[in-house]
């Protein structure tokens, strides 16, 4: 069944101050999600809230993650169980006059959705091969893939994308009025993640050439 262009507007996702930074467009939601690494999941553990960063990956319109067998917490996921995930880029610090006015640039996704544990064992090599695709596009064809013992010592989620909202503010500082003559310098520092030079693993057997997706990793906007 096709999804609906626009993200579900609930009283978890609407917005109740800027709510003018706020969206409900799925592609943007997609597109922070496709380009963020770690999850905060939020979810019950029996003995009050509890939040989690994790990898993730999309596969469609859901987001999966995965952990081992043997965490006590996973155990509570039999049967499904409601979950927050929430994805933020950071992409500057907002330096204004006014103390009080400095802020950050930043895009962030948040949903709410049932987890459900993935048994079948196609959709669950699918997962595998996404959570490795998104960190490191390519690096899924070029590694040994995970065997049946692996497979089934590791539990992947799946939650749908569907109750959730996108937030982001972009541009300078904010000043009050009355703070515009103070004469500080104001501005944004923009922050972005970079990629250094990769390091050979000393236990590695031969020595075969850095492939290019290691040698030149990027992560941002338009290359993932």
């Amino acid at each position: 069944m096709p999804v609906s262009k626009e993200l579900e507007q609930t009283n978890r996702t609407t917005m109740s101050r800027h709510s003018e930074r706020g969206s409900y467009d799925r592609d943007v939601a997609y597109a922070i999600l496709d380009e963020g690494m770690i999850a905060h999941v939020g979810f019950d553990a029996g003995n009050g809230v509890t939040v989690i960063p994790m990898t993730y990956a999309r596969v469609d319109d859901s987001i999966v993650l995965h952990g081992a067998v043997a965490s006590r917490w996973l155990g509570s996921f039999e049967g499904g169980q409601p979950v927050s995930v929430c994805v933020t880029l950071l992409d500057g610090l907002v330096l204004a006059q006014s103390a009080f006015s400095h802020s950050m640039n930043y895009r962030s996704v948040v949903l709410f959705g049932e987890a459900s544990v993935v048994t079948d064992k196609d959709d669950k090599q699918r997962a595998f091969k996404a959570f490795l695709d998104h960190l490191v596009p390519g690096r899924w064809d070029d590694s040994r893939q995970p065997d049946a013992r692996e497979t089934e010592a590791t539990v992947v989620l799946s939650v749908p994308i569907g109750e959730a909202s996108v937030k982001i503010r972009s541009g300078p500082p904010k000043d009050a009025a009355k703070d515009l003559e103070l004469g500080y310098w104001t501005g944004v520092i923009p922050l972005e993640l970079t990629a250094g030079e990769p390091i050979a693993d000393p236990a590695m057997n031969g020595d075969p050439a850095v492939p290019d997706y290691a040698s030149g990793y990027k992560r941002g906007r338009g290359h993932n």
